[in-house]
């Protein structure tokens, strides 16, 4: 018999130290002579970047010195921060900005001269002598200058410049062609860019040509086939879907209502790649789910692969060996190895603290209609602990999360984070608001000139949903987020009398004031997310901080010092206002803490912190000692 306590208050085994080891993060996969490499963020070592190698026979090592940070900070997200070929290593530091060569066993050696630039997105000529980048210069004008360039014989040359943003260039197999990205102000990358394609001859570049995308068609991962044919991904029929451009002609490979696509949140994102003879690992996302199947060329038909995995990210191959990032909702993210040609898959690097599936909340995908009546796309995870339950009298207490971007997704994959709460008797929903990617691009783009005002009522008619089926307690429904997600949150607590609680982290409170001093990346992103209408008019009415004498309900923040998407100033302003309203409010500041928090003994402390101003809400006895905080105007 399971013992019974009230929801919220259970002893986890789930620890939030717990959550932190669990949280090392990878990406940027590539393959090199049957080497499998990536970056691995570790909150462990301060949140440092390490590039880590594996070979064949699963020995695995990092590549670079234990005071090298492998980052780039192009559009201040980063991104493709490296590229290897035979062994031999390109990397960017996340210290200096500079371009180092990297080589097993030898000290990092730079390739870039001292200043103020940053590189990303790197791809290498066939005879390994010349690097295509992104490049950001900083300092030179009101905004960073963006354009691509080679690195070669020492020297940084200039090959494209005189637009907004770049991203992808990429040289063909034969070394002759090279492809890119480019798009302008306001667009971001997943509203509209253009794929342009250039011949390279003797170190210039020649006969530049548009070749398909613009305002309305956003264009994704462009990568060169061994037949000399360009593959990528265009949204134009409403689906991010995969195409070919070869002989003048572009073809569609696979029409499809899933997106094969990501919003470019950083570099150097990828969703396919060409194994064998001209055939294609393919991951696309339906309803919010991930499949991974191989696409076969010519002929256009498909091959599954049994794989135990809902979600994948950063997909490469060479050869049959196809690596990629992948999870469900009972394994956190791992780097896979899996062989093309008899499906069977490795796991080469996985996070070691790992949890049996018994004592998971299992996800639960859910519709639900919106304040409006339209239809919204959520997780929802009850509150589970093999062995205590709640008191049958009552129901639990319920967190809504809101996901960053706005143009972001959350997945099935296993949260930690998410963990924490179910196993402590929470319930959880984990909304995919209206403007969420995985949907197509009719939803993504529903929240156009919208923000702040569907993604809120989708997650306060989230909140009313479970609390009117009776699976959560309607007296006790909290909301957190972050970025994007904390105006979510605040937006919430300001113009609905919903939610009892919330916490923001590293939110936005000032839409008006981000307008004018976020960076250059997201300083139009505004435009198309408020309206050009009234466009001044709705970001103040669209800013909790211009609404915080209607917020009564308890809220706690985290902030980063140093953050350059949200400067702290939105933290601080949002938090006084709070205090001179009378509202119960604490707020963590941690230094040197940017945009999303890299340290683990930050990433725990604001866990417990967290929860500490939870249970002072609800006024719950615990079954752990809580970390005391400072709450202003009390509870």
């Amino acid at each position: 018999m399971k013992q019974k306590l009230p929801y919220g208050t259970w002893a986890s085994p789930i620890s939030a130290e717990r959550v932190a080891s669990a949280s090392r993060r990878f990406g940027q996969v590539q393959v090199d002579m049957d080497h499998i490499y990536w970056v691995e963020t570790r909150p462990d070592e301060g949140g440092r970047s390490v590039l880590v190698c594996c070979d064949m026979e699963n020995q695995v090592w990092d590549m670079v010195p234990s005071d090298f940070n492998v980052r780039s900070r192009v559009h201040e997200y980063g991104g493709m921060a490296y590229v290897v070929q035979n062994g031999i290593v390109y990397c960017s530091s996340g210290v200096d900005g500079r371009v180092y060569r990297v080589e097993k066993d030898v000290q990092p050696i730079p390739v870039t001269p001292e200043g103020s630039a940053r590189y990303a997105d790197f791809s290498i000529s066939p005879d390994g002598q010349t690097i295509f980048c992104v490049r950001e210069c900083h300092g030179a004008g009101d905004e960073p200058i963006n354009d691509v360039v080679c690195l070669r014989d020492g020297r940084v040359e200039v090959l494209v410049s005189g637009n907004d943003f770049y991203a992808s260039p990429k040289i063909s197999k034969d070394g002759h062609r090279l492809a890119f990205l480019t798009w302008h102000h306001p667009n971001m990358p997943w509203n509209g860019t253009e794929l342009w394609v250039a011949d390279w001859t003797n170190g210039q570049i020649k006969n530049l040509q548009h070749m398909t995308g613009g305002a309305e068609d956003a264009i994704f991962q462009p990568s060169w086939g061994q037949d000399g044919r360009l593959y990528f991904v265009s949204d134009r029929t409403g689906w991010w879907n995969l195409y070919a451009w070869g002989a003048g002609t572009i073809t569609s490979l696979w029409k499809k209502e899933a997106d094969f696509g990501l919003p470019l949140w950083v570099l150097g994102m990828a969703t396919y790649a060409e194994v064998g003879n001209g055939h294609l690992v393919c991951a696309y996302i339906e309803e919010g789910m991930a499949t991974l199947e191989m696409l076969h060329l010519p002929q256009e038909n498909t091959q599954s692969f049994d794989l135990p995995f809902s979600e994948y990210s950063s997909v490469t191959a060479q050869g049959d060996h196809v690596a990629f990032v992948a999870g469900c909702w009972n394994k956190t993210p791992a780097v896979i190895r899996l062989n093309a040609l008899t499906g069977q898959y490795e796991i080469v690097r996985q996070n070691e603290h790992v949890i049996e599936d018994a004592a998971l909340s299992c996800p639960q995908t859910i519709c639900y209609p919106s304040l409006d009546g339209n239809f919204v796309h959520a997780f929802y995870y009850p509150p589970h602990h093999e062995t205590t339950e709640g008191i049958p009298s009552e129901n639990p207490p319920l967190l809504v999360k809101c996901h960053g971007g706005p143009t972001g997704a959350t997945t099935q994959t296993l949260d930690m984070g998410i963990q924490y709460w179910t196993s402590r008797g929470f319930a959880v929903l984990d909304v995919n608001y209206r403007g969420s990617t995985g949907y197509g691009r009719a939803y993504r783009r529903a929240l156009d000139g919208q923000w702040g005002v569907f993604d809120v009522q989708d997650c306060v008619a989230g909140a009313q949903y479970l609390a009117n089926e009776g699976r959560v307690d309607g007296f006790r429904l909290l909301i957190r987020g972050g970025s994007a997600g904390g105006l979510t949150t605040l937006c919430a607590l300001a113009f609905y009398n919903v939610f009892h609680g919330g916490a923001s982290y590293y939110g936005v409170s000032d839409l008006a004031s981000l307008a004018k001093i976020t960076h250059k990346f997201e300083s139009q992103y505004l435009n198309r997310l408020i309206g050009e209408d009234h466009f001044e008019t709705l970001l103040r009415e669209r800013s909790p901080v211009y609404a915080a004498n209607h917020i009564s309900a308890p809220v706690i923040f985290f902030q980063g010092t140093e953050d350059p998407v949200v400067p702290p100033v939105q933290t601080q302003t949002m938090v006084d206002a709070l205090k001179l309203g009378g509202v119960p409010v604490a707020c963590v500041m941690f230094e040197g803490e940017m945009h999303g928090f890299r340290k683990a003994e930050n990433m725990v402390y604001a866990l417990k912190a967290e929860y500490a101003f939870y249970a002072s809400i609800f006024e719950m006895d615990c079954q752990e000692d809580l970390i005391a905080i400072q709450i202003d105007n009390g509870l």
